[in-house]
This record gives structure tokens, sequence and C-alpha cells, in this order.
């Protein structure tokens, strides 16, 4: 299991700093993301994914669960009252289900891949400044090492408590 640790630094080059001295505390480079304003070159550096800058996930965990709820109602009803001449099963309801927590789950996904992460929003002021976002995913147990690490050799980056869990896929 993995947590995110978030960093506010000054500026790109000592978000390469930081990076470079996580590149030798073996985290890799695929755990390190940066989130700066529009225009900021990041050269070097590895860009926030859309899964990370929007509520991506949450709408997609929301809409399936929502879309499933509805999803069972609806195979409740059909099987209530079902069409003229239709001998339907209990695994209508089943089905419906899959059904609608597929069908909420990507409808709700798209809709949130427009909305900014809201776990971001703490961090969004200081991004419109000018700052650098540092968003570092670390194994459970190496966290209290990393931030240390960075609390140590760079001053200049201000920590937050990191994320409860971080989904697995991205």
């Amino acid at each position: 299991m993995r947590r995110r640790l978030y960093f506010m630094v000054p500026d790109v080059a000592s978000a390469r700093g930081i990076r470079d001295e996580l590149l030798l505390a073996r985290i890799e480079d695929g755990h390190i993301h940066v989130l700066a304003r529009d225009g900021v070159p990041l050269e070097g550096l590895q860009e926030a994914s859309i899964l990370q800058k929007t509520d991506f996930v949450h709408g997609a965990e929301t809409g399936l669960v929502v879309g499933g709820g509805i999803g069972i109602l609806a195979g409740l009803a059909a099987i209530l009252f079902p069409p003229a001449g239709v001998n339907l099963q209990l695994v209508t309801i089943l089905v419906t289900a899959l059904i609608g927590a597929a069908f909420g789950a990507w409808v709700s996904s798209m809709v949130a891949s427009s909305i900014p992460n809201s776990r971001l929003k703490t961090f969004e002021a200081g991004i419109q400044t000018g700052r650098v976002l540092m968003m570092v995913d670390v194994p459970a147990s190496r966290v209290d090492e990393i931030r240390k690490l960075i609390a140590a050799r760079h001053p200049e980056a201000s920590g937050s408590a990191p994320e409860p869990t971080i989904p697995a896929f991205p």
C-alpha cells in the first residue's frame, strides 16, 4: 500500500532537487508527479496526470454505487411488473445492477474529469502564485523516513499530512 505525500516548493529548480533526492532514496520516478500553473516549463519532471488533477476516480466510485443501486431498483421493478408475456428470473436484478453500475461509473467519471481534484483545493492558491506542488507516492512503511529526508535537506518545501490511501491503479 502506498501513501501520497504533498510538498509545496517555491520553484521548478527546487522540485528537481527534491526529485533527485527521492531518486537517490529509491523512490521511482513514476511515483513522483508535479503540478504547476499553466505555462510553467517542467522539463525533466513528470507532470500530474488527469487522474491526479481531477476528481475522475471519486466520480467513477460514486457513479458505480449510484448506478448499481438504480440498476437494482430497475431490476426489481422489471420482476414485479414484467412486460406482457415475459417471465423474468431473479438474475434480471444482477444484470440490471451490473449494467447500471457500469453506465453510472462511465457517465460520472466523464463528468468528474472536468472538475478539479477536491484534495488539491488547499494547494490552489500556492499553485496560482507560481509555486510547484509535488505529489510523491511512497510505501506506507517509508512515509516518516521520506518526510524527514525532505524536511532536513529541503527546508523550503512545506509538506502536508499524507493521504490515507491512494488508488492502486494510477
